[in-house]
């Protein structure tokens, strides 16, 4: 790694820490913390203790989806699977969504037969499938849910918005099929194109093209049913037990909600969490998700400290795990910074 590499990635960390912090100062800014930390106190811990459970049975999920999707490309062990995706959800905790790039290579490490790249094209189809499921599930949930009466037309806001996410989502996946089935003609149409721009550098191309076979390979999910089902059992069961654990934590706050709310809110809070800040996209996640919680008339303080808590919750499992794995052993923290420093980016 070069100095000016390095500088420019610790700047970009730091300009994220820096957003970060002002997002939760805006988040906090008002608020009465004696309130906030009474409430925290007043929580329910055996709600909460099952809620954490069923996060971390999510993450078992996901190592499961995560084997079927990379079985057009190779096959893994499960326990590697599931350390990886724990330690890559850590790294999401600490760094942001930069940490994407953990697991995949930490997957690597752990079964070198497993191309980085190949696993990564992998986590962007996972990130389809979640992204779809949220959309589908919010937008469905939007059609039945009743909001306060004092919502009047920002709620109506609110569902036009979550029904042109979903008709976002459905022309992506439309687009993804097409391309599933095309991806001959694509790839040699792309490689063309790049033998005829020669201010391409060769590598660069060769390295575009790799991602874009393997990705039509990883895509074969969405032709073979059987594949499909798998993969969006998987999906269901996870984000059921997602959904679960925050209907939990907002129960363990005594408030009675059901499923529909928890959903409302849930849509919020993932909202959030994609702002790519450092500890799992903080301040971002607790606004959307204390900004969700007024909609539905919960107290200001309550509602943060609500935020706070399912933020751990949603996130801090997965720490638990990376901490497990590099205290047995099994992560070597100086080979893994190796790998994935910007040269190693093209993730071989």
């Amino acid at each position: 790694m070069s100095n000016a590499q390095s500088y420019r990635k610790y700047v970009e960390f730091a300009a994220l820490c820096l957003l970060a912090s002002v997002l939760f100062w805006w988040f906090g800014r008002s608020l009465d913390w004696a309130e906030v930390w009474r409430a925290v106190g007043n929580s329910d811990p055996y709600l909460l203790c099952a809620a954490v459970l069923l996060i971390c049975s999510v993450y078992l999920f996901r190592a499961f989806r995560w084997g079927v999707l990379l079985k057009p490309l190779t096959t893994t062990r499960l326990s590697d699977l599931f350390a990886a995706t724990t330690i890559g959800f850590s790294a999401v905790f600490l760094v942001g969504r930069a940490g994407e790039f953990v697991r995949p290579v930490v997957l690597s490490m752990r079964d070198p037969g497993v191309r980085p790249s190949a696993s990564l094209v992998t986590i962007v189809v996972e990130r389809i499938y979640d992204l779809t499921a949220v959309a589908l599930i919010f937008a469905i949930n939007l059609i039945w849910f009743k909001p306060p009466l004092t919502l009047g037309v920002s709620f109506d806001r609110v569902r036009i918005a979550g029904l042109a996410l979903l008709g976002a989502i459905i022309l992506g996946i439309a687009f993804l099929t097409w391309f599933r089935k095309r991806s001959p003609a694509v790839l040699l149409f792309v490689e063309r194109l790049f033998s005829s721009w020669r201010f391409v550098p060769r590598r660069l191309a060769k390295l575009f093209l790799r991602i874009l076979e393997q990705l039509a390979q990883s895509l074969r999910v969405l032709v073979n049913f059987g594949e499909l089902a798998q993969t969006i059992g998987w999906t269901a069961l996870l984000w059921f037990a997602i959904a679960a654990a925050n209907l939990l934590v907002m129960r363990a706050f005594h408030l009675q909600v059901g499923l529909a709310e928890t959903i409302f809110v849930l849509g919020w809070a993932l909202v959030g969490s994609l702002v790519p800040t450092p500890g799992g996209a903080a301040g971002a996640f607790h606004a959307a998700t204390a900004a969700g919680l007024l909609f539905l008339g919960v107290k200001k303080d309550i509602a943060a400290a609500l935020s706070i808590v399912m933020h751990l919750v949603d996130f801090g499992p997965a720490l638990l795990f990376g901490i497990f794995y590099v205290i047995r052993g099994d992560l070597s923290l100086s080979r893994l910074r190796t790998l994935i420093s910007p040269k190693e980016a093209e993730l071989r």
